[in-house]
């Protein structure tokens, strides 16, 4: 479907529930849609907004359509309107699509399937991970899930998955088309060199430890349990303080229980400049990872990349992507507030130097030419350099 004077591919990505203060799955998409572009691609970006739009970006065309908001998601949008995002898709004529969003989008696949077109699915999250952490028993979670899994599969050409966490599944009901791809850090912009005494000073406010938790604070990522860590660290003895760098429908409710309980712990909010979060991930001692459904951790892999290690749910993914620079500790405050404590006990220079050990094994490239592997497109040597 190449057109006149184009030589690469119209990938064109649909993805649902990203908005302004959106955290990891934006990220990845505009690293990836600069790697497509920079790789002589033509990336094509559609999300829900509040407003129509139509702009051109380092990542590529964005193209937003209206689209309600979720109720109780804390604002995210989703694309409902099947005419008009199939008529758009119709127009654009893409070479490739790919789609991060399981579940209402998954009709894409079939429409993909008859237009002749290649499509993919990004698994971004588990399906029995998410429902379990909506409250759905185990067994009827995982029978669910499985269902789920099998239809997408039967959409889509390929599964992508970010890690082999994420990738079991698919493969334990047989699933054969999933492919896997990681995501990415920039190692420039998350660095150990941007420590900060003066900001570790303010946000410390008289204590010894500073914790970070960088997370959209809804139920699925359990950021309740940053607060438990909290509690159960400076009920051993340990003088720390936590900053809460994130925004989401459970934030009223955690700085109520913050006040209640006299826990010094600071909420800023969405952290919209990338710069200004890295410098208070290198400026942490420590951060948390609390969320059980979580299958890559993008948030974490920035804090490793800073130097600072992670302490994260031993259910998640990110025990393989954290790999020897922190820690998996059960769903408990008090284990962990043992991890913490175990990994404060390890020589600070050792334990920071570790975490950007880890993290320099992960980059943007990399995850790129993986990506667009998974959509069959050939890789020219050097064609994913990226200049600022």
């Amino acid at each position: 479907m190449n057109g006149p004077g184009r030589e690469g591919l119209r990938i064109v990505r649909l993805a649902n529930f990203v908005t302004p203060a959106s955290g990891g799955l934006r990220t990845a998409l505009d690293e990836l849609g600069r790697r497509y572009l920079a790789a002589g691609h033509e990336p094509v970006l559609i999300v829900p907004g509040a407003a129509p739009g139509d702009v051109h970006t380092g990542q590529g065309r964005v193209i937003t359509l209206p689209g309600p908001v979720l109720p109780g998601s804390g604002g995210y949008r989703v694309l409902v309107n099947r005419a008009r995002l199939r008529g758009l898709l119709e127009e654009l004529r893409p070479d490739r699509l790919e789609v991060s969003d399981r579940t209402t989008l998954r009709w894409t696949g079939e429409w993909a399937r008859r237009a002749r077109v290649p499509a993919v699915m990004v698994s971004h999250e588990t399906a029995d991970g998410v429902l379990r952490t909506w409250g759905v028993p185990p067994a009827a979670a995982g029978r669910a899930a499985d269902r789920l899994n099998t239809l997408s599969a039967h959409a889509y050409a390929r599964i992508v998955c970010t890690t082999e966490w994420a990738e079991r599944e698919f493969v334990r009901t047989g699933v054969r088309n999933v492919v896997r791809a990681p995501l990415g850090v920039d190692l420039e912009r998350f660095r150990p060199g941007l420590r900060s005494t003066a900001l570790r000073t303010r946000h410390l406010r008289g204590q010894d430890v500073l914790l970070l938790l960088g997370s959209r604070l809804s139920a699925e990522k359990r950021p309740g349990r940053a607060l438990d860590a909290l509690a159960a660290l400076r009920h051993t003895g340990v003088r720390a303080a936590l900053v809460v760098a994130g925004d989401g429908p459970l934030r009223a409710e955690l700085e109520r229980r913050a006040r209640a309980e006299r826990l010094p712990a600071e909420f800023l909010g969405h952290v919209r400049d990338r710069d200004r979060l890295a410098l208070l991930q290198a400026s942490a001692d420590l951060c948390l990872a609390p969320g059980p459904a979580e299958t890559f951790g993008l948030s974490a892999l920035e804090a490793l990349a800073c130097g600072t290690p992670v302490v994260a749910s031993a259910a998640s993914a990110l025990p393989e992507v954290i790999g020897p620079a922190g820690l998996a500790a059960a769903d408990t405050g008090r284990a962990f507030a043992a991890a913490l404590r175990e990994l404060l006990d390890r020589p600070e220079e050792e334990r920071r130097a570790t975490a950007r050990a880890r993290a320099a094994h992960f980059g943007w490239d990399r995850s790129a030419a993986a990506f667009l592997a998974a959509h069959d497109v050939p890789q020219r040597h050097g064609a994913l350099e990226v200049r600022p």
